[in-house]
């Protein structure tokens, strides 16, 4: 069960997406289904939370989002590169107005002098940017998972705030009737 601050955030992002017809996604690698979790705590979150897809394998990325295999093979999994086709590719293959993206090494293993434990990239999707935000967690794998979770959902609801993403939701709204 996520934690109260997290649950806080999720409330949020339901309120500003359902009062400007957003539809939202995630694609998530080290969270493991963590935010789309937290998301679905909140009643209600089925009028704007499209759906998770969780691609922690290499092979995931590339079949559930469309990561194109020279991107994984030249950066690696955990990388902007990666993280900003796994957010498009959530976007793309759940019908969202926003999609969010988290990968990163939680730890303790996996880490090395490039790619360190705590290591994590954000991505997010609208219909007209995609841009990644880097973060360095210093925790143990728990909490470098609680605070990438936290990243993604400041993030989506920053950008659901934000006047470009009610652009986006008077579009959608305005489709469907």
């Amino acid at each position: 069960m996520a934690d109260e601050e997290l649950l806080a955030l999720a409330e949020r992002l339901q309120g500003v997406c359902l009062g400007r017809h957003l539809r939202i996604a995630v694609a998530e690698s080290c969270t493991g289904g963590l935010v789309a979790s937290t998301i679905t705590e909140v009643p209600g979150s089925s009028g704007y939370f499209q759906g998770g897809i969780v691609s922690y394998a290499d092979g995931a990325k590339i079949a559930l989002l469309d990561v194109p295999p020279a991107t994984v093979a030249a950066h690696g999994a955990v990388s902007a590169q990666v993280a900003r086709a796994m957010a498009v590719g959530a976007r793309t293959r759940l019908d969202a107005d926003l999609a969010a993206s988290v990968t990163g090494v939680a730890g303790p293993d996996g880490g090395s002098p490039e790619k360190p434990v705590g290591l994590t990239y954000v991505g997010l999707a609208d219909g007209g940017s995609v841009e990644v935000r880097r973060f360095a967690w210093s925790g143990d794998r728990a909490s470098n998972r609680r605070e990438s979770v936290r990243a993604v959902l400041e993030w989506l609801v920053e950008r659901a705030e934000a006047p470009a993403a009610g652009d986006a939701g008077a579009r959608t709204a305005g489709a469907g009737g």
